[in-house]
C-alpha cells in the first residue's frame, strides 16, 4: 500500500488540479508552487522547575504579492514544517478568495500546551517571538490565533515585539498581531469571526437552494472556538444540533443539543465528554449520524478513505483547515455529498483580522454591527465569485472553483506587476 500523501502534498495536488483546469500561466505556477520563506527556530526556555527545555518553532511565508503575510500560530505536538507549509499556502488561497490585500503565512510551536503552566507558556511565547525577530512585523507579517492559541497569547507576542523596537515606533506597532484582547486594540467580533463566516456561507448556500435552516439538522466535529461559535449561531436559525465530537469524545442526542449550554460546559471542562444532556457515542456513530449538514471544525485530515463512507449527511461546510484529504474528496463526490471548502467557508477569521489591522492603523474602533456587516458583504462576494466560477467551469466542484478564483486573482497581480528585475 502506498503511503498517504502529506498535508503539503495534498495542497499541491489540489493546486495542480485547479491550475491545469484554468489553465494557470506557467510562470505564475512556478512562483506559487513554493513558499517564499521558511523559518525554523530552536530556542531554550527555563521551566518552573528550573530545568531548560529547547522548543522548535516555525513560520512559513508563502506569498505576499497581495499584501503583508497573514496567518495564525498554533501550539500543538504534531506541528512540523510540512504542516505549516501547507497551512501557509492555504492562507494565500484564502485571502485571495476573500479579496483582501494580504498574503499567506502560518506558524507554530511543536508543543502540547496542557503540559505547561501559564507562566511557562508566557515564557515560551515571549522567547519564540524574540527568536522570530524581524520575520514578523506590523506591515510585513501579522500572526493571529489558531489551534491552542488565543487573545492572551497574542497579547504576550505584542508586548514582546513592541519591547524590541525603538520607542517612537511602539505605538505604531500594535497591529503586529490580530486577535488581541479588545483592551489592546482587538476587534469586536473577532472571537466569533470564523464561525460567523461559516454560518454566513451556510445562509448564502441555503438561500440558493431554498433550504429552510430552521428545519435542518447538523453535526459538529471540534467544539473549540470555530465549532462552538458555528453551533451557537446556527441555533439562532433554529437548526438542531444532533451530535458533537472533540478530542475528549463524542456525544449525541436525537432530540437536539443546546449549543450555548454545551459551549458553557466545554469552557469549564475543556471537552464535550460527560455533557449531562447527551449520551456518549462512538466515533463511528458520530460520523454516521443522519443529518443535513456536517461542520468539521477540528484538525486537518478527518474525512478520509476510512471515514468518508460513514458520513450520512447531505452537505459539508469546512470550518477547519484541510479536514478532507484527496480520498475523502473523491468518495464524497462519488456519493453526491456536496462540500464547500475551507478556503471559502472559514475565511471569516482572516477577514475580521484584516478589519482589526485596519482599525489599528487608522486608530478606529468599529462596533459589532459594522464588523458583521462588512464581514457579510465580503463573504457574500466571495461565495458568489466561487459559485459563478463553479458554473462557468462545467459545474466543477466547489473546492476547485474556489482555487480558480484565488489563482485568477494572483495571476492578474503577477501579470500586472511583472517580475523584478
Amino acid at each position: 500500500m502506498a503511503p498517504k500523501p502529506s498535508l503539503y502534498e495534498i495542497v499541491t495536488q489540489q493546486f495542480t488540479h485547479a491550475a491545469d483546469l484554468m489553465p494557470l500561466d506557467p510562470d505564475v505556477r512556478k512562483i506559487l508552487a513554493k513558499p517564499m520563506n521558511e523559518v525554523t527556530v530552536a530556542f531554550p526556555v527555563k521551566l518552573d522547575n528550573g530545568h531548560i527545555e529547547v522548543f522548535t518553532g516555525y513560520r512559513v511565508q508563502h506569498s505576499n504579492v497581495l499584501g503583508p503575510f497573514k496567518g495564525g500560530l498554533r501550539y500543538h505536538p504534531h506541528v512540523d514544517i510540512d504542516e505549516v507549509r501547507a497551512l501557509a499556502t492555504w492562507m494565500t488561497w484564502k485571502t485571495a478568495v476573500a479579496d483582501i490585500p494580504m498574503g499567506g503565512a502560518k506558524g507554530g510551536i511543536q508543543i502540547d500546551p496542557v503540559k505547561y503552566s501559564m507562566n511557562e507558556l508566557e515564557h515560551i511565547t515571549r522567547r519564540f517571538t524574540f527568536a522570530l525577530g524581524n520575520n514578523i512585523g506590523p506591515d510585513y507579517d501579522i500572526p493571529a490565533p489558531d489551534v491552542n492559541t488565543n487573545a492572551q497569547i497574542m497579547a504576550w507576542i505584542l508586548d514582546t515585539y513592541v519591547s524590541t523596537v525603538p520607542p517612537a515606533e511602539r505605538q505604531r506597532s500594535f497591529h503586529v498581531v490580530t486577535g488581541k484582547p479588545i483592551e489592546l486594540g482587538g476587534s469586536i467580533g473577532r472571537d466569533k469571526a470564523t464561525g460567523q463566516g461559516v454560518v454566513y456561507t451556510i445562509e448564502l448556500w441555503a438561500k440558493d437552494r431554498n433550504v429552510d435552516l430552521s428545519q435542518t439538522t447538523y453535526i459538529v466535529q471540534g467544539y473549540g472556538n470555530v465549532g462552538s461559535w458555528t453551533a451557537r449561531l446556527m441555533k439562532l436559525h433554529g437548526a438542531k444540533l444532533l451530535a458533537a465530537e472533540d478530542h475528549t469524545g463524542s456525544i449525541g442526542n436525537p432530540n437536539g443539543i443546546d449549543a450555548d449550554d454545551l459551549a458553557a460546559y466545554v469552557a469549564k471542562t475543556r471537552g464535550v465528554a460527560g455533557y449531562p444532556h447527551a449520551h456518549p457515542i462512538t466515533h463511528e456513530a458520530f460520523l454516521s449520524t443522519q443529518a443535513d449538514i456536517f461542520i468539521p471544525a477540528a484538525l486537518q485530515g478527518q474525512i478520509t478513505a476510512e471515514t468518508a463512507p460513514l458520513l450520512n449527511v447531505r452537505t459539508i461546510f469546512e470550518g477547519a483547515n484541510g479536514p478532507t484529504d484527496l480520498d475523502g474528496d473523491r468518495i464524497l463526490a462519488e456519493r453526491g455529498i456536496e462540500l464547500l471548502p475551507d478556503i471559502l467557508c472559514n475565511g471569516g477569521g482572516v477577514i475580521v483580522s484584516y478589519f482589526e489591522w485596519l482599525q489599528n492603523k487608522r486608530s478606529e474602533a468599529w462596533d459589532l454591527d459594522e464588523v458583521d456587516g462588512k464581514l457579510h458583504k465580503r463573504m457574500a462576494s466571495a461565495y458568489e465569485r466561487v459559485r459563478d466560477t463553479k458554473r462557468s467551469y462545467g459545474d466543477t466542484d466547489w473546492r476547485t472553483a474556489a482555487y480558480i478564483v484565488a489563482l485568477r486573482r494572483l495571476e492578474r497581480v503577477y501579470t500586472e506587476r511583472g517580475i523584478f528585475p
